[in-house]
């Protein structure tokens, strides 16, 4: 659900607060977690699931500037920084998301019968979009439609891939709320009403056979907070040079018992029920081998994206160039290698890397060294040679929208880049773009 129209008023209110309760409230917010959850009932008035809300403080109401930003939080602090049982007990979740997000790695660490995937009502449909909400889908997950409000092509167009429509009582004319109901029950998908704020609309939600009820009329948002969970990005970055170089239990324990913080979260994550294990696990070895590296490295990144220190992810225009670069060289990797699955990963972890230096305030050379990535990795990014060497010059051009084609026609490229044509650089770099946060403007000085 929405929140913004809510979120404006709010902060008018709340700017009455003198200094003292501003600095009380600040201090709070770096020492505690915060998260959103509005119950959300079915029509016996039993509580059927939650909606997951961020929230930046103990104050109730939402500050959004970034939405993929906002659920990467939602998502690291629902399942890490406080855990699910205690967030959903043997309920759902719905999460809100943005398309970036639907195209990132960072979805499947969300147990797929436990979260709903919330699709903003800002997320344009398109071929790309539905193949993977089919893949979603296909995954286990229920897609909800968010804040739909009209009867519309785009609606039309939408339904045959969600399951789940939320109705906004606050925007709907009441004229076409009965055909708009109509519509979606005739098609199967289950009906929420949302922003029920009076008896009256509840009343008219059920006479027009809404499945389920969210609203201020039954409950406002209960905020949850938990105390902050500290990850240093030093300690994230080293995590993840010993998972691209596939390093052994022994090396990832010895690592992670570096970094308290981010073992804690560790647990938590597969003590949940995303692992479907029946037991808890205690000890970190046993915490490694049951989640798998490539979850691990999953969750390092959602670390990332979601509390990387100063700047967020998202908001970090060196960090949102490297996830873009990456995702352009996994998928290239993949394009030329399509079984090859440990050289689309060796490909990815060399554009998340090749901008490290920068990060760090470094030489490539010297900050390299220091994280022990792989030496196909480390060659790729220092001299630019063999076959990751050749995808990064690929992905650095197409980054910057110069004549990729020519390196991939060029001399000293490897056999089989000759099918990197213009039409196919143009599309992988589309779909890195989507997938990492369309028109993306990376600015460095």
């Amino acid at each position: 659900m929405s929140e913004r129209h809510h979120a404006k008023a709010a902060a008018r209110h709340n700017e009455v607060l003198d200094a003292a309760a501003d600095g009380a409230e600040s201090w709070r917010a770096t020492q505690f977690v915060y998260l959103g959850r509005q119950p959300i009932l079915d029509r016996d008035g039993a509580l059927n699931a939650y909606e997951l809300l961020f929230r930046a403080g103990a104050h109730n109401y939402a500050e959004v500037t970034d939405d993929a930003q906002a659920t990467a939080q939602v998502v690291a602090r629902a399942i890490g920084g406080i855990g699910v049982p205690t967030v959903l007990g043997q309920h759902r979740g719905f999460v809100n998301i943005d398309r970036a997000l639907l195209f990132n790695d960072i979805v499947h660490l969300m147990p797929p019968e436990r979260f709903v995937l919330e699709i903003l009502e800002t997320v344009k449909f398109d071929a790309q979009l539905v193949r993977r909400l089919g893949e979603l889908r296909r995954a286990g997950f229920q897609v909800a439609l968010d804040d739909v409000s009209e009867l519309s092509d785009e609606l039309n167009g939408a339904l045959p891939h969600a399951d789940i429509v939320k109705i906004d009582f606050l925007q709907t004319d009441r004229a076409v709320l009965p055909k708009l109901a109509s519509l979606v029950r005739g098609q199967g998908k289950t009906l929420i009403a949302e922003k029920v704020e009076t008896r009256e609309d509840f009343a008219l939600a059920r006479d027009l056979g809404f499945d389920l009820f969210q609203g201020y009329f039954f409950a406002r948002p209960q905020v949850l907070a938990a105390p902050r969970n500290r990850s240093p990005r030093p300690g994230l970055l080293r995590l993840l040079a010993l998972l691209s170089r596939d390093a052994g239990i022994v090396e990832l324990e010895a690592e992670l018992k570096l970094n308290p913080s981010v073992v804690v979260q560790l647990l938590r994550l597969v003590n949940s029920s995303a692992f479907g294990l029946g037991r808890n696990i205690a000890s970190l070895r046993e915490a490694i081998i049951a989640t798998g590296t490539r979850q691990i490295a999953r969750w390092a990144q959602l670390l990332l994206y979601a509390d990387s220190g100063e700047l967020p992810w998202r908001a970090d225009p060196l960090v949102q160039l490297a996830g873009t670069r990456s995702r352009f060289m996994e998928l290239a990797a993949a394009w030329l290698r399509p079984a090859d699955d440990d050289f689309a990963d060796a490909a990815f972890m060399t554009g998340i890397f090749s901008l490290i230096h920068v990060v760090l305030g470094s030489t490539p050379g010297a900050a390299l060294e220091k994280l022990g990535l792989a030496p196909q990795i480390r060659e790729a990014i220092v001299s630019r040679r063999g076959e990751l060497g050749t995808l990064l010059r690929l992905a650095e051009a197409a980054g910057e929208g110069l004549d990729a084609a020519s390196i991939a026609l060029g001399p000293d490229a490897p056999t089989g880049f000759v099918a990197f044509t213009p039409e196919v650089l143009a599309e992988l770099n589309l779909s890195a773009a989507a997938w990492f946060g369309a028109h993306i403007e990376v600015a460095i000085a």
